[in-house]
């Protein structure tokens, strides 16, 4: 008789997933024989697929907004924080941007501003709350923010490879932007793609938090409960640090 398969557990995952994913599931296959297939793209369309009908064992989101939003529909299991980001931005040398005078080059007219798309891309979403911190202190910061800042990623499966960041990058390279506003885990590698860019920090008094949320799905298989809880491990919470993530499960010390 022929050996059992093994089952494959089938994750969609948030585009800036796209690095750390492979060494999550090849530990856990390692220590588990189970193999896993992968879904990348912005989590708002992810999480409207699976809205519509489809099922994967695992949804990894960088907002916890849309598993929590799944679960409230009885379509996913209870959501989790599993990791945090951090928003950084990344500048064109000549655009003489800092941490410092970030807000201030923001509201310039003349600094074009890049960004992912809101409501299908949390990037987008954390760029947008970062302009309504500064609109609290620079009162109609928003407005001018909101109008001036170009979606060029995060809008579509399709227009580009889930988490790269090209359309940025010509922009960057091209002088049509200035800044983008995205996570830093993904920006080390735009950075080190386009000549000319840096990363600067956003002062923390407008940046925000990016949480990621992990769920199950109705249905999943006992495999794919299992790679969740492999996630909040102190393995998997140790593979998100070392991709620059910020851990949500590891004891102290670790």
């Amino acid at each position: 008789m022929a050996p059992a398969r093994k089952p494959v557990v089938m994750i969609y995952a948030a585009g800036s997933l796209r690095h750390v994913l492979p060494s999550l599931v090849s530990a856990y296959q390692a220590m588990t024989g189970v193999t896993a297939e992968t879904r990348l793209g912005p989590a708002g369309l992810l999480r409207e697929r699976i809205e519509a009908g489809e099922r994967p064992d695992i949804f990894l989101s960088a907002s916890f907004a849309h598993p929590a939003r799944l679960a409230e529909l009885k379509l996913a299991r209870p959501a989790v924080v599993f990791a945090r980001n951090t928003m950084a931005a990344a500048v064109r040398r000549d655009a003489g941007i800092t941490t410092q005078n970030l807000v201030d080059r923001l509201l310039d007219p003349a600094i074009g501003i890049a960004t992912s798309t809101p409501l299908k891309d949390p990037s987008g979403d954390y760029a947008w709350a970062i302009f309504r911190r500064i609109d609290q202190a620079r009162p109609g910061g928003f407005a001018l923010l909101d109008a001036k800042a170009q979606k060029l990623v995060g809008g579509s499966e399709t227009a580009n490879i889930p988490g790269r960041y090209d359309p940025i990058a010509a922009a960057l390279a091209a002088g049509t932007a200035h800044v983008f506003l995205g996570y830093r885990t993904g920006l080390k590698g735009l950075v080190q793609e386009t000549e000319g860019v840096d990363i600067v920090d956003i002062p923390a008094a407008v940046n925000v938090v990016p949480e990621y949320g992990l769920a199950t799905l109705e249905g999943s298989s006992p495999a794919g409960q299992a790679l969740a809880l492999f996630i909040l491990s102190s393995v998997g919470q140790g593979i998100l640090r070392d991709f620059g993530f910020l851990p949500v499960a590891l004891p102290q010390g670790l």
